[in-house]
């Protein structure tokens, strides 16, 4: 291939066709990580919610029950002695 010595011109068909094809890939690839990101927004204040709510029903629940460890299976519960919640402190 030889290199070209003028200072303008135009790109053959087929190498035009090639970075218009390169150019919308790319710019499709930003808009779905720009998609992805604001999904991720969204998820992330959700969670943010999720854990708001968590925290709430603990408190009901800790009000009722006291300090417990509860199955999540069985949904049987076992109330958290004093000496285990001094060495999760230590």
């Amino acid at each position: 291939m030889s290199k070209v010595t003028v200072d303008t011109g135009i790109l053959n068909k087929k190498e035009l066709e090639t970075i218009q094809a390169q150019q919308l890939k790319l710019n499709t690839i930003t808009q779905e990580i720009g998609y992805l990101e604001a999904k991720k927004h969204v998820f992330l204040h959700e969670i943010a919610s999720a854990n708001e709510e968590v925290d709430s029903y603990k408190k009901v629940l800790e009000e009722k029950y006291g300090s417990i460890n509860i199955n999540l299976e069985t949904g049987s519960w076992e109330r958290i002695k004093e000496k285990d919640v001094e060495d999760k402190k230590d």
